[in-house]
């Protein structure tokens, strides 16, 4: 915990007051997305965002370099719970995809906490490896720490949530000093890897094939399988410049965009607000993620600080590429949530829970735990 008031004065506010306001617009997106509908979207999301909020206030003030000593059993219990998912019949099938356990109302899905236990995990064992991290056998060691719950989480199947992992690792090992041939080989190896399981119809489940497939251009769309990004682009598009006004979509609220309030509720952004409002929101999350690139600078010499940070802004790095990027196109289908915006509890509570631990790196770096 944080005795001394003048650690207080390291808080990152500009990331604070960042978080805050994109969570806030996302309340209010998901009003508009859902406008129409039962549910109560907006309501439940002010709900996960005071959940979060006491996360965060939890993770700021906690020193990180603590949760070190816990980060053995919460990889444990992680995989634990995500092989409980796979296998038990405590889930909820939403969409096709295993991924929820009923916990009362709430739907929680572990592959989102899976983000949390990856990045203190591999925080942990790179601080203890960084004089081998330049040796095939320590990255790959750390690789195969990601690989276990990737795989768990992939075979829900939940492809976009496995992807952040990898993201997060790769973020984290090319920080804590990795050998670029080496992470070379390995991107590689994994191709060659891929094209063996496509070829021989193990992996990918046929519709995230046809849908890679004709992201790339290589099929024809005859069943719509593309329909949702295409609805969302029609939506965009439809925006114009400055937008149609707050509560006036007509392809959102008409109901022509699937996943309205979750994975393509940028489409309703872009037709409400215009390129003005999808330029504004990609700027707010420029400055978020570029207050958390300062942190990973401040902690250089701290250097299990500095890797827990590269692994939360890599985390919420992907995420808004990834979504913005399926939303217009230039991206494939992943199913990954816009962060703090995308409507759903797990996300927020995580995606609040990390930024305190960015928060509490900027506050208690070269600090010491016994």
């Amino acid at each position: 915990m944080i005795h001394d008031a003048r650690l207080r004065k390291r808080l990152d506010l500009p990331l604070l007051i960042l978080t805050y306001l994109i969570a806030t617009l996302g309340v209010l997106i998901v009003y508009s997305a859902s406008y129409g509908q039962t549910g109560g979207f907006h309501r439940k999301q002010l709900m996960w965002i005071a959940v979060g909020t006491a996360g965060m206030i939890v993770a700021i003030w906690t020193d990180f370099h603590f949760y070190s000593r816990f980060a053995k059993p919460l990889y444990l219990l992680n995989l634990l719970v995500l092989a409980i998912v796979s296998v038990a019949n405590l889930h909820s099938a939403k969409n096709g995809a295993v991924r929820w356990i009923g916990i009362g109302a709430f739907q929680f899905q572990p592959s989102e906490f899976a983000k949390l236990a990856i990045i203190l995990t591999l925080a942990t064992f790179l601080k203890k490896n960084l004089n081998t991290i330049k040796k095939p056998l320590t990255l790959v060691a750390s690789l195969v720490l990601v690989l276990v719950p990737a795989g768990l989480i992939i075979k829900q199947p939940d492809l976009g949530t496995g992807l952040v992992l990898f993201a997060i690792w790769f973020a984290m090992v090319f920080v804590a000093g990795a050998d670029l041939k080496h992470l070379a080989a390995l991107f590689g190896t994994g191709a060659v890897l891929f094209t063996a399981l496509w070829i021989t119809g193990i992996w990918p489940k046929p519709f995230q094939r046809q849908r890679l497939l004709i992201f790339l251009g290589l099929r024809d769309d005859p069943k719509k399988t593309g329909y949702h990004v295409t609805q969302a682009r029609i939506a965009i598009g439809s925006g114009g410049i400055l937008g149609k006004g707050f509560l006036k979509s007509t392809q959102v609220q008409g109901g022509w965009v699937p996943e309205r309030q979750t994975d393509f509720i940028f489409s309703d952004i872009g037709e409400e607000f215009g390129f003005v409002g999808c330029i504004a929101i990609v700027g707010l999350y420029t400055g978020l993620i570029w207050r958390g690139v300062r942190i990973i600078i401040s902690a250089d010499e701290d250097s299990e600080g500095k890797l827990v940070a590269a692994g939360v802004v890599a985390m919420l790095a992907f995420h808004v590429i990834e979504n913005i990027g399926m939303n217009v196109g230039v991206m494939p289908v992943a199913g990954v949530p816009l962060v703090l915006i995308s409507y759903g509890g797990s996300s927020m509570i995580v995606t609040l829970f990390a930024i305190g631990l960015l928060e509490s790196v900027a506050l208690h770096r070269h600090q010491l735990t016994f």
